[in-house]
Order: C-alpha cells, then structure tokens, then sequence
C-alpha cells in the first residue's frame, strides 16, 4: 500500500463493481514451481494483496474481501500453519500503518478465538487504528468459514427466539442477513478466483447468491493490477439479471 490512491478512476462509477471478493489460490504451486518452501509462495502473495488494495482503491471500489485463512486450512501441516500465523502477525504490524496512511478500514471476520492472544490483540489493534477510514474497507476473512458465519448468524437468532425478543415467524432472509459477518456491506458484485480452481470452497456462501464469478489461471503471488483489470473488464461486460429475463434488464452490468 505504499502508492496513491487518490489517482483518477478510469472505470465509470456504474461499471465498476462496489464490492470484490477473492480468494487467492496458489501460492503453494507458484512455490514449488520454483522448487522453493511452501510459505515462500504465502510470502511472495503478500506483494500481490498490496497490488491489489492498490488497483481496487484507485477503481473506487468500495469493499475488497480477501480469503486469507479458511476453517479448513488448520488441517494443513503444522509447520505451515505456524508459518502462515507468523506471516499474518507480520502484515498486521508492517501494513496496517499503511492502510490507515491511505485512508483504508480494516475489518477481521472469522472465528478468532483459535488464534493466540497475542495475534487477536494485534487483530483489534489494527481495527482500531482504522476505524474511522473511509476511502475502502479492506475485509480479510481468517478461520472463515461459510458454514460457520451462516451457523453463528442462526445462533445469534435463535438466542432472540429465546429470549422472546422474536418469534420464529420474524425470521427472514434479511433478518438472518443482518447477523453475518459483513452485515453492514454491500454484498459481493464480483468474486474472482485464481490458480485455475473453479469452486468457492465455503467463501461467503450466502453472499455470493447473485455474485459474478471470474476465474483466472494465474498463480496469486503473480496476480497484479493488469490481471485485476481483466477481471473489472469481464465484470463490465457481465449482464446482472437478479432472477430476471433480458427483457426486464436494461444491459450490461455497468447499468445495473
């Protein structure tokens, strides 16, 4: 985060989308490509998640989601995920500072109690410091899981329910909505996946309803703003129909 973000936006405001979701596969391929140990490639993404904020903070983009740590991801080799809690406590001290220089809100979701005290301290720390951003909100999901935000929003109604604050007939789509992690965003627009993989392995499983998928075969760590912009250009020219026929919708995704 260390360039301007404060550049002229070549996308139009309705063409570009307000929130962009991603999950960043492959740095474990681009490393052993390269014959090198697994966390050189987590550590080489780190450059490709600066490149990123950047592109999607010059664009106007409202809200960037970045799937860092799934729930799933604890089965890895012991090793790696030492390694990978160490290069996550490294970004929160090194970048952060970088963020809040840049006007950037940093919002943690996930099941933080696994992680050390340590870690969750700097978690709230860095929150903290960027609280009151207002530029973008750059989202990073660690020990997220789909199935977990969708059963902790179920808990947290159910709990009202109980306590008779509701009744089962209160509970709606938008009321179960309202208790998920990013309740307070808009929902994702455009989720783009790398390293060729097609699947959301258990992202933002209600969000992504309606959200336009992109698929690159680039490797994370060698994801950069031109692949980003093919990404916008695909998503520019994606029509959003929302259930509805051609015949109701006007165009393209830059009129919707």
């Amino acid at each position: 985060m260390t360039a301007s973000v404060s550049a002229e936006i070549p996308l139009s405001a309705g063409r570009r989308p307000k929130h962009v979701a991603i999950i960043m596969d492959g740095n474990n391929r681009w490393a052993k490509s390269r014959k090198l140990a697994g966390v050189s490639g987590h550590t080489a993404g780190i450059k490709a998640v600066r490149s990123v904020v950047e592109t999607c903070a010059r664009q106007g983009v409202e809200v960037l989601t970045l799937f860092a740590f799934s729930s799933e991801n604890w089965r890895r080799p012991d090793d790696e995920v030492s390694a990978l809690m160490r290069l996550f406590l490294f970004a929160l001290e090194r970048e952060v500072k970088k963020l809040n220089r840049n006007n950037i809100r940093l919002k943690i979701i996930g099941d933080r109690t696994a992680f050390s005290d340590n870690l969750q301290a700097h978690m709230q720390k860095a929150e903290e410091l960027t609280r009151d951003n207002t530029h973008m909100t750059l989202v990073i999901a660690a020990n997220y899981g789909g199935h977990w935000d969708i059963t902790q929003a179920s808990q947290a109604v159910a709990r009202k329910v109980q306590k008779g604050e509701l009744t089962p007939s209160d509970i709606t789509d938008d009321l179960i909505q309202q208790h998920l992690s990013i309740a307070d965003l808009p929902l994702p627009d455009l989720m783009i996946r790398t390293a060729g993989e097609q699947r959301i392995s258990n992202f933002l499983l209600w969000h992504l309803a309606y959200t336009e998928l992109y698929f690159s075969s680039v490797y994370w760590p060698d994801f950069r703003e031109a692949e980003m912009e093919q990404a916008f250009e695909a998503y520019a020219g994606r029509k959003r129909r929302f259930g509805q026929t051609d015949d109701q919708i006007s165009g393209p995704a830059s009129e919707q």
